[in-house]
């Protein structure tokens, strides 16, 4: 099954890292690639801590405000590859791609290489997509999609980012 979290609202990856805490309880493998994260969350140190899920980042400390640079395309390339090969080796029951879909908006990854490796999965892998502006070709081939919407949101008042709250 593939699942889609998408939209303009909070909660995105969130929601993916419960549905992984979920399936690690149940004794099942997670493999968690983050593109365009590369800096310490909150979320690495806990999940570190349940011996049956992965986490790895493809990603800089920084968010891209421009365009991305040659590292940006190169480490999400880094990550779409390492999802490969973790689908070959069959060695986990769940993979969650957190925020591809901004992958494939700013143009690091292509969407035909993105389609290509969902439609080759194994039917018993459990695929998970977050970000905003997912692809009208990633919501055609998937099989739940969920749209985060904001409401209201305290950015908008200024308030930044907090350590166990959004990092």
């Amino acid at each position: 099954m593939i699942q889609v979290y998408t939209g303009n609202g909070k909660g995105k990856t969130t929601a993916a890292l419960g549905l992984a805490i979920r399936a690690a309880g149940n004794g099942l493998k997670v493999y968690i690639a983050q593109f365009l994260k590369g800096r310490d969350y909150g979320e690495l140190n806990a999940l570190k801590k349940i011996k049956n899920i992965k986490i790895e980042q493809f990603g800089t400390n920084c968010f891209i405000k421009k365009s991305p640079q040659k590292k940006d395309i190169k480490l999400a390339k880094a990550g779409l590859a390492k999802i490969k090969k973790v689908l070959l080796k069959k060695a986990y029951d769940m993979i969650i791609l957190d925020e591809v879909n901004i992958a494939l908006q700013l143009g690091l990854l292509k969407i035909e290489e993105v389609v290509c490796l969902l439609k080759k999965a194994p039917g018993n892998i459990e695929l998970i997509l977050t970000g905003r502006y997912a692809p009208a070709q990633i919501l055609k081939i998937a099989d739940l999609i969920t749209e985060m919407k904001e409401v209201k949101h305290y950015f908008n008042r200024g308030v930044k980012a907090r350590g166990g709250i959004e990092l």
